[in-house]
């Protein structure tokens, strides 16, 4: 095939792309029109690597262990407190990949591998403690009405006694934050077990990515005058959301948990794709890019080369999450 002839094949494929991206990006409007309220919660499964392998079944076996939680809930208290890092340590001394400070840990802690000893930095005795901890939150405030899992975070952030006094989550704005921050993170956890709500905003991201087509790639780009407008994927992203007033991450493994996770069969216009050499792993991610539909997405591929569409069915595909609002507030600041 001539050059010329390669040239004309690809335009009119992504001519094509482009016109079933069109009738999708309206799709997006008129489905989520249309949907009074999504499929959610209760799902007992993780999402496909979004806990790093090592830490998974750990999660998946103690995010069992009482009614009040679940994996998906306890993998977003570990994001939230550590990004499953088990090395953390903060100024308030709070340590480990579930951040016990040196009291609560030497009364709540637990040998959960039943090694003889109780190590806050092995995530082998933190994670089932974590767990257990929260347990027996639940205990102390289950006979308090309203919703179980709920009071057991606000017990864990204003303690027992002041969910027992207000009779459910005490009226303080920190903590009422915090429930709604682990909850709705918990989501972006949790293996979708029905339709996932497609956003109204995603149609406002992909018109702002297609307007960098051709700005050359530049790495810890976010398109700023000093950067000449330039982006790196993750940049880009974020900045096409932030257009519609959605707040992204600014990498893109911390982007994968702004919201719940469509399979590939099914993705709408504006969800963001990822790619990984790891796909246990979604801390390893280390790619992102806008999908417009017809298996293609926009993305700012590398150094050297410019905003471009790219086909997403690559042996590196990791996955894809729906950007929600609340998801992608609820995310931490820093992890």
């Amino acid at each position: 095939m001539t050059v010329r002839k390669a040239w004309i094949v690809a335009g009119v494929a992504i001519s094509s792309a482009l016109a079933f991206v069109m009738l999708l990006i309206v799709g997006v409007y008129i489905v989520a029109g249309n949907l009074a309220n999504g499929v959610g919660g209760g799902a007992k499964a993780l999402a496909k690597g979004a806990v790093p392998a090592a830490y998974s079944n750990l999660v998946q076996k103690w995010g069992n262990l009482c009614p009040a939680i679940s994996p998906a809930l306890l993998a977003a208290q570990l994001y939230q407190e550590s990004g499953f890092n088990p090395r953390a340590q903060s100024h308030a001394a709070a340590q480990g990949i579930a951040q016990f400070i040196p009291g609560t840990w030497a009364s709540h802690g637990i040998d959960g591998d039943k090694d003889g000893d109780r190590d806050v930095w092995d995530p082998k005795d933190a994670i089932p403690s974590a767990a257990s901890y929260d347990c027996e939150l639940a205990s102390y405030v289950k006979k308090v009405g309203g919703n179980l899992t709920e009071n057991m975070l606000a017990a864990y952030n204003a303690g027992a006694y002041a969910v027992i006094k207000y009779g459910g989550v005490p009226p303080y704005s920190e903590t009422r934050n915090y429930v709604k921050r682990i909850t709705t993170l918990s989501e972006s956890f949790a293996a979708p077990v029905g339709r996932v709500d497609p956003s109204e905003q995603a149609a406002g991201a992909i018109e702002y990515a297609q307007k960098k087509l051709g700005t050359p790639y530049l790495w810890g780009g976010t398109g700023t005058a000093e950067q000449g407008g330039r982006f790196d994927c993750s940049g880009l992203t974020q900045a096409a959301y932030e257009t519609v007033g959605i707040k992204l991450p600014r990498v893109a493994n911390d982007q994968y948990n702004a919201g719940p996770h469509p399979s590939r069969d099914e993705l709408l216009p504006g969800d963001l794709v990822f790619f990984s050499d790891d796909p246990t792993n979604s801390r390893a991610i280390r790619h992102v890019g806008i999908y417009v539909g017809g298996g293609y997405m926009i993305d700012a591929p590398r150094t050297g080369a410019v905003i471009r569409f790219d086909p997403i069915d690559t042996p590196d595909y990791f996955g894809a999450t729906r950007v929600t609002e609340d998801g992608a507030k609820a995310l931490p600041t820093t992890v």
